[in-house]
């Protein structure tokens, strides 16, 4: 019997989940990088508490990018044929992007599939080595063959399906309306013009057609899978039933069935997809939340209704791509009236902040469904306000979800320019520390309600001049420069992004993507009844972090994953002394005792 059928057999037996172990964890905390030498440290708690019981842990490197691992090179990005992409300056091109890297199970082996944010994006298969005292390393690796799909495009968040594979993500599609109009490059988003050296083409000196030849827009924006075999195969599937977005992840419920898909960008949707079968998702009927809004306090919160897209599945959605249907085969357009208006027969969208009067043109609605999913769900009253949505996890104990916004801003609040076209269904006061929400299940694990569980918080002005104050106290750590350098309490979250629950100990995990929020993005480890938060990983400057991931139990020990991706890259390029400090770096935080339900009861 494989691994796979006896998963998806267990789960099968029990969909709501036990009540679980209200074990006991805190974490050392790990001090604010105050000064330049800790700011350019990656610094993790050297030490947990586990039920009364001290146990040494820490920041553990398994790759950086660009190690040479075997006989490939980590982070290598490479072409339909399988040659190395190449940078403007004729380097080969490896990325710093590091992004979610995960762990498999299979048979007596251990493989890890990381996935890296770039345009072309590349997938790496790796085997691990694990010790005896639980340590990780990488053995070998290779490159994921996405040439079915013509590449990987943008690969950010992800998660573990509970049958054990790789669900990956692509984030941030080009509009293909503009594409479809434009009659020169100038009239495209540079964003998109990397994606070509895939096919071969180099972006710089091609033409608007030699673009549109190498690049079609419609093939990328879809939750991925990677199905693992133990004699390190890897199969690749793209997932065009559950819709196109700019997909942060898609997180699978305990029933195997359900699946919610973030969307990151301005004035996007969250999804929810139902898998025709329990452990399949290449079809199904994909929904899209409307927020009802009952409070505007702490991020607000809202009950939520679901709005029908229909049923699609891979193989149709699939074909109509690669038969070259444009955004013009899908809809009809029309001019929008100043007030936001459209002429009958043509439905609003405020999809991305773009105000548009649209028609779906008969017999197209299955197909725009799925590759025009935020404006069709836009047409159909669903909410398209929301802005950054990121990290989606789980909580077995509460039988509840979270889910971060690492910005409550423009369509989100009241009267923004972004609701026009719109139902302005969300209106909140600004925030752009971000807030993370527990959304409420019931027993077929849908969500029904939507609320802030906790936000950053901006600092004022006032704030500021304090701590240019002599008198300031630096026990409170936002003295001198401390509060220009970080727009959001140091000692809050600030642009909440990957988030991951540790099931049994009422404690989420909540990584940072912060710029000017906090100059050095940071981990924290959040009691999920009293809200008290602990620094568990600081990362260098200019970091994102990244592929935050709770595994309970690899094979007798717990693994909290940790990426940091682009050094140096987002912000503070000027302290960069070194190339070699700008690779980003794959890793964990640990090695944790065994921590599932089995383990608790021994």
């Amino acid at each position: 019997m494989s691994l796979r059928t006896t998963l998806l057999q267990a789960t099968a037996i029990a969909v709501l989940p036990l009540a679980a172990h209200a074990g006991d964890i805190s974490f050392s905390p790990v001090p604010f990088a105050k000064d330049d030498a800790a700011k350019r440290q990656a610094i993790a708690s050297d030490t947990v508490t586990i039920d009364g019981k001290d146990y040494k842990i820490g920041y553990h490197v398994m790759a950086r990018s660009g190690d040479k691992i075997g006989d490939n090179t980590f982070a290598l990005l490479t072409d339909k044929d399988g040659n190395p992409v190449k940078s403007a300056d004729g380097s080969e091109h490896i990325s710093d992007s590091a992004d979610f890297t995960s762990l498999l199970r299979q048979g007596d082996k251990l493989y890890s599939v990381t996935h890296f944010e770039s345009r072309p994006g590349a997938m790496y298969l790796s085997e691990v080595e694990q010790d005896a005292d639980g340590n990780l390393k990488l053995v070998s690796t290779k490159p994921i063959d996405f040439s079915e799909y013509h590449g990987l495009w943008v690969p950010c968040a992800g998660s573990v399906t509970p049958w054990e594979t790789h669900l990956g993500s692509e984030e941030y599609p080009a509009d293909a309306r503009v594409i479809e109009a434009a009659t020169s490059l100038d009239e495209i988003d540079d964003y998109d013009f990397p994606m070509v050296r895939y096919a071969g083409v180099n972006p710089e000196g091609m033409s608007l057609e030699q673009f549109r030849d190498a690049y079609k827009p419609y093939r990328y924006g879809y939750p991925t899978e990677i199905t693992v075999s133990e004699d390190g195969s890897a199969k690749a599937d793209k997932h065009f039933a559950m819709g196109r977005v700019a997909v942060e992840l898609a997180y699978v419920m305990p029933d195997q069935k359900t699946a919610y898909i973030s969307d990151d960008g301005t004035n996007v949707g969250l999804f929810r997809f139902e898998a025709d079968t329990a452990g399949d998702l290449s079809a199904g009927t994909l929904y899209a939340a409307k927020w009802n809004q009952t409070s505007a306090e702490n991020g607000g919160a809202a009950d939520l209704e679901w709005v029908d897209l229909g049923h699609a599945d891979d193989a149709t959605i699939q074909k109509a791509i690669e038969a070259g249907t444009q955004f013009s085969d899908l809809f009809e357009t029309a001019e929008m009236g100043e007030d936001g208006s459209c002429a009958d027969g043509f439905s609003a969208s405020n999809a991305e902040g773009n105000p548009e009067c649209l028609k779906v043109k008969d017999g197209m609605d299955a197909i725009a469904s799925r590759l025009e999913t935020r404006r069709y769900a836009s047409m159909k009253g669903a909410t398209t306000e929301f802005r950054k949505m990121e990290g989606i996890t789980y909580d077995a104990d509460k039988h509840q979800m979270y889910l971060s916004m690492s910005a409550v801003e423009k369509g989100m609040e009241d009267g923004a320019k972004q609701d026009l076209g719109g139902m302005n269904a969300i209106k909140l006061p600004k925030n752009k520390c971000g807030t993370v929400y527990s959304l409420s299940l019931d027993d077929k694990f849908t969500a029904t309600k939507m609320m802030g569980l906790i936000s950053g918080k901006p600092l004022t002005e006032e704030h500021k001049v304090k701590a240019q104050d002599a008198s300031c106290d630096p026990a409170h750590d936002m003295c001198g420069d401390t509060a220009e350098l970080n727009s959001c309490d140091i000692n809050g979250i600030a642009n909440p992004d990957n988030i991951t629950y540790m099931p049994g100990y009422n404690t989420l995990i909540i990584g940072e993507d912060t710029g000017s929020g906090h100059q050095n993005d940071v981990i924290w480890a959040m009691n999920t009844d009293t809200r008290e938060l602990t620094r568990i990983l600081s990362t260098p400057y200019g970091s994102e972090t990244t592929s935050t991931y709770w595994y309970p139990n690899v094979n007798g020990h717990g693994y909290l994953m940790a990426v940091i991706q682009h050094p140096y890259g987002e912000s503070d390029e000027d302290k960069l002394t070194d190339p070699a400090q700008a690779r980003a770096y794959v890793g964990y935080v640990g090695p944790f005792p065994q921590m599932d339900a089995t383990a608790k009861t021994q």
